[in-house]
């Protein structure tokens, strides 16, 4: 019996792994077609999001199953719904990537601001990192590197807050660019979300160990901190 749930339990937590690294790539491509204004691979990815969909409902089924044909000890049960809750959050990650998407079919192609995209392309690598570092501690339960991915989500606060700041100094010098520029900051804001919901498969993690709730952004837990750290950045660099 316990060899027939060991075998479930790994071919569950394959495909979980399995949708992370899908999502991962709808991240990068969804950012891509956004910096390259590409609306082709845009349209592809939005048309490629029921896949997620349908990777959530699997493994919500696949998980439900498990619980109630083999009924696991609390240990094993933490585990499945760590990865039950963190698959709810991968979907919504291919959401935010899906509206990346949309932002790149709306903005016009001759609207550019290079030092917002660099920014937007360095969000997305910190993201993939992330994500990839979350499921390497998710694939053998390391709260501690789970832990440690959480503290990376300020780097990722940081630049929501210098392309939102840079975008807004440039409206106050010319209003008319508002339209033009509104999309660094809504994509940079989904990105962010996207860091978000990458701590919160940290916080599962702690959870599948501990069976303790905790709040592992550290952004939320200390604002101050993030401006603090945004305004020392924007100093150093005057000086």
């Amino acid at each position: 019996m316990y060899e027939l749930f060991s075998d479930e339990l790994k071919k569950l937590q394959g495909r979980f792994m399995e949708m992370g690294v899908n999502i991962s790539e709808q991240i990068y491509r969804s950012t891509k077609s956004f910096i390259d204004h590409d609306e082709k691979l845009a349209t592809k990815v939005i048309e490629e999001d029921q896949r997620t969909n349908n990777e959530e409902i699997s493994l919500e089924k696949q998980a439900l199953e498990i619980i109630a044909l083999q009924q696991p000890v609390a240990t094993y049960f933490r585990i499945i719904i760590s990865i039950l809750k963190a698959s709810s959050d991968m979907e919504r990650m291919g959401d935010h990537a899906v509206g990346i998407s949309r932002e790149t079919i709306r903005i016009k192609k001759d609207q550019h601001t290079k030092s917002c995209e660099d920014k937007i392309s360095g969000m997305t690598m910190l993201v993939r990192e992330m994500l990839e570092n979350v499921l390497d501690a998710y694939a053998t339960l390391n709260e501690k590197n789970a832990r440690k991915v959480a503290t990376m989500d300020l780097q990722v606060d940081e630049y929501y807050i210098m392309i939102r700041n840079e975008i807004n100094e440039m409206v106050k010098k010319d209003p008319e660019t508002f339209t033009a520029n509104y999309s660094y900051i809504e994509v940079s804001k989904l990105l962010e979300r996207i860091g978000d919901h990458i701590v919160n498969l940290a916080e599962w993690i702690v959870y599948s160990k501990s069976g303790q709730i905790v709040e592992l952004n550290p952004g939320k837990s200390d604002p101050d901190l993030l401006h603090k750290l945004v305004n020392e950045k924007i100093n150093s660099k005057k000086h």
